[in-house]
């Protein structure tokens, strides 16, 4: 009897002990009944019936990365070329994820494979190399809606790496190669434009100050004639007034002023050694006393009188120029 107690105690310890199934956060249990599927069990404790509950498939509800091992693809223009992808999914239904397909990983490998070829083998090489993003976006709309059935959500497709063939790589070197030195003399082209422009516009701008400058400056030159002119004219006038209100004792006063400046001017060149007077040194002294008595009337004024007689010339000595006859007023 105390037999039969242990047994049933031990039977009932294993009974309770397989009935209790606790599941981890992050995944979902299905719980199959009598080898179907009944029920998911969610993250926490549950409690089965044992011999008739079972766990089917434990699935990872947290979204997971697929990698895509590397494909050689001919795109539309023949060209050979190496591709590498990930594919970003998390499964929404545990049951569909485990019951309607056979092997989710090895299913949305070889589903992406295949459109990753169907895609970029309707691309050319240089489209395949310039629309990673367009690629990601087509990829994604076929593979998640072909995978909906499945219960999981394809969140994201990235192209990891393209490798064209060695040749077709040296020729786009080239290609950049050549297309940056071109772009390089544009730039220069455009620069020494640029500069013979501001060249140009300097020569005009310096062109016109100077024209400018010479307009100004015969206004200028002009201006000073004007004012030289005008200053003669008023020299000439006083002097002709003068002349008019004094007689020939103004006139004679000019003359023998001139005659001394000239006379000073010979005696302190520096080439002149020998001077030459061409009239009489007596003619000289004559106008010296000429200005000494013009001096004299104009301190001292004389009396009215009547005009003296004129003198007569001296007769001129033998061998010597004529003397110029001088008369002079009151």
């Amino acid at each position: 009897m105390d037999l039969f107690l242990v047994v049933l105690l031990v039977v009932l310890a294993i009974f309770l002990f397989s009935s209790v199934r606790v599941v981890r956060q992050g995944y979902v249990y299905t719980i199959e009944r009598m080898g179907r599927y009944a029920k998911p069990a969610h993250p926490g404790l549950h409690i089965i019936v044992p011999l008739i509950d079972r766990v089917g498939h434990k699935i990872n509800m947290m979204e997971q990365v697929l990698d895509i091992p590397g494909q050689e693809i001919i795109t539309k223009d023949n060209a050979m070329v190496g591709v590498d992808a990930v594919v970003f999914f998390q499964v929404l239904d545990a049951g569909k994820a485990a019951y309607e397909v056979s092997g989710l990983y090895n299913a949305i490998m070889a589903l992406t494979t295949t459109n990753l070829r169907t895609v970029m083998g309707s691309m050319d090489l240089d489209e395949t190399l310039s629309k990673r993003d367009e690629i990601n976006a087509k990829l994604l709309v076929v593979i998640d809606h072909a995978t909906a059935p499945w219960g999981i959500k394809i969140t994201r497709i990235e192209i990891k790496d393209i490798r064209p063939p060695a040749d077709i790589s040296n020729a786009m070197a080239r290609q950049m190669k050549a297309e940056r030195e071109k772009r390089a003399q544009i730039l220069e082209a455009e620069g020494e434009r640029a500069s013979a422009i501001l060249k140009a516009e300097g020569l005009k701008q310096s062109s016109i100050l100077e024209a400018e400058g010479r307009k100004e400056s015969a206004f200028r030159d002009a201006e000073a004639r004007e004012r030289a002119a005008m200053a003669e004219a008023e020299a000439t006038r006083v002097v002709s007034e003068a002349i008019a209100s004094s007689g020939t004792q103004a006139l004679n006063y000019f003359v023998a002023q001139k005659y001394v400046e000239a006379v000073s001017d010979f005696a302190t060149s520096p080439n002149a050694k020998t001077i030459l007077f061409p009239v009489e040194a007596t003619q000289l002294i004559g106008s010296l006393g000429g200005i000494g008595e013009l001096v004299r009337d104009a301190v001292n004024p004389p009396p009215p009188a009547n005009p003296p007689a004129a003198r007569q010339p001296t007769a001129a000595r033998p061998g010597s120029a004529p003397s110029v006859p001088r008369t002079y007023g009151d």
